[in-house]
């Protein structure tokens, strides 16, 4: 199986930054222990497709001395593992590529029989679905469904959109995150670009709209989208959900670690509403990895240098792990 294939995004660290798995809070204590990570996805991957490509992703990967595995658990609007939450929603129980099988308990146990840490990826994050009109989640639950200003379901790069402001569909994704901490021996769990996150188009649904007029004196949201305080209103309930995820898991295993991978600042805020530095400086991030795509080397380290001397505190620097992209076929 060639490189390309088992392992399609990869990020590493520039500098070696400290970084301790077992911390927690604003106490934590901080190690000199790098993290060295690589995201296995089941997009233009066929390494999770069988229990012998496992074992082999996961030798290539120690080979390579990564000590960390990001795995998807959560994309395409199913799962990686067998989910009762998913198919209560959408009477699918897994990704049908997997059925009979739990890729993500078999890679658990050939990631740590080899001392590499294993955290869950929820890549599709408030996604429902990728060009398919909100496809089967939204079908279940039509009230689950994102709006722009002209009411119509927000659909961004392709990807339509559940509405993540909404306690329900906030529930919906913490419920999936939480059977995984629950359940499997993971050592952590990673938001990405879609969680929490939403297009900065989105916010004009009924339940959004009421709830900005309780906390506006009755006023209607702006029109404009891109209005500076509402752009910042619906990032702080973004922000408040990170809480919900950071504290939840915690009270379930304090040992997990909270990671996210969002998108660079502030075209993260202004597109998708993740203001990630807050995130961290608000001790909601125990580990953040900016997706820090660049196709020049000199343009990576430039935006390299503004997180770490504009965005990041110098307390809390050693939580800072850029990401990486590898060009794969014609894709990148």
């Amino acid at each position: 199986m060639k490189l390309k294939t088992v392992l399609t995004r990869l990020f590493i660290p520039i500098f070696v930054l400290s970084f301790l798995f077992s911390s927690c809070g604003s106490g934590e204590e901080i190690t000199n222990e790098a993290v060295r990570g690589v995201w296995l996805t089941n997009v233009d991957s066929k390494a999770l497709n069988s229990k012998a490509n496992i074992i082999e992703a996961v030798e290539l990967c120690n080979e390579l001395g990564f000590n960390t595995i990001f795995v998807v658990t959560w994309n395409k609007a199913m799962t990686t593992f067998p989910s009762k939450v998913v198919k209560e929603i959408t009477g699918i129980e897994i990704d049908t590529t997997f059925t009979g099988r739990d890729p993500l308990k078999e890679l658990i146990e050939e990631a740590h029989s080899r001392n590499i840490k294993v955290i869950a990826w929820f890549e599709f994050g408030f996604s429902s679905s990728y060009n398919e009109n909100g496809g089967i989640i939204l079908k279940a639950k039509p009230e689950w469904a994102s709006k722009d200003s002209a009411g119509t379901l927000v659909k961004k790069n392709n990807f339509e959109w559940m509405n993540g402001f909404h306690p329900e569909v906030q529930d919906f994704l913490l419920s999936i995150i939480m059977e995984v901490v629950n359940n499997y021996d993971i050592d952590g769990i990673q938001g990405d670009d879609r969680l929490p996150a939403m297009p900065s188009e989105a916010g004009y649904d009924d339940y959004t709209v009421n709830l900005f007029k309780q906390q506006h004196n009755g006023n209607e949201p702006p029109r404009y989208s891109k209005d500076n305080a509402w752009v910042q209103w619906r990032a702080d309930l973004l922000t408040d959900f990170m809480r919900r995820i950071y504290e939840t898991v915690k009270a379930a295993k304090s040992n997990v670690v909270v990671s996210m991978a969002p998108s660079i600042y502030p075209w993260s805020k202004e597109e998708y509403l993740q203001d990630w530095t807050a995130w961290v400086e608000k001790g909601y991030v125990e580990l953040i990895c900016p997706q820090l795509y660049r196709y020049e080397t000199d343009r990576y380290f430039v935006a390299l240098d503004e997180i770490i001397n504009g965005q990041i505190s110098e307390r809390n620097i050693h939580k800072f792990y850029p990401g990486i992209l590898l060009k794969v076929g014609s894709y990148y």
